[in-house]
């Protein structure tokens, strides 16, 4: 029988995405059960966030032209993206056991032996998209 090993959210530009210049900038999330035989079963693909650069208060001529050069990806970083995936995915704080046992009743609905307590046990990795991460660019 197939075990799971881990999850895995995988994450890229959501199609809403304005581009690498704009001041907003849109993500999508997809949840995943990684098999321990290699295979991934999708778990959740309808999660996403964004977000979009202001400035709060009134801002000198010359904090205002050195905004203007910025774009909302300006200060993304690998580990705040990885942070907000594992959140938007769930579990919220309210019910986690109720959320955990939904997943596991999803794979046990494709033959999948596994409990929500074993699988909030798990490691939960993040992995950006090749264009997510040329979105954040090197950072110095």
């Amino acid at each position: 029988m197939a075990a799971v090993e881990r999850l895995l959210t995988f994450v890229d530009l959501d199609a809403h995405d304005p581009g690498p210049d704009a001041r907003s900038n849109w993500m999508s999330a997809r949840l995943d059960a990684v098999l321990a035989e290699g295979r991934q079963i999708v778990l959740l693909d309808d999660r996403g966030w964004g977000g979009t650069l202001s400035w709060a208060g009134e801002p000198s001529e010359e904090e205002l032209r050195q905004f203007e050069s910025l774009s909302a990806w300006s200060f993304e970083t690998v580990e705040q993206l990885e942070r907000e995936a594992r959140s938007v995915v769930g579990p919220d704080d309210e019910d986690e056991a109720a959320y955990w046992n939904w997943l596991a009743e999803k794979l046990q609905r494709k033959g999948i032996d596994v409990g929500g307590d074993e699988l909030s046990r798990l490691p939960h990795d993040v992995e950006l998209s090749d264009r997510v991460l040329a979105r954040i660019g090197p950072r110095s």
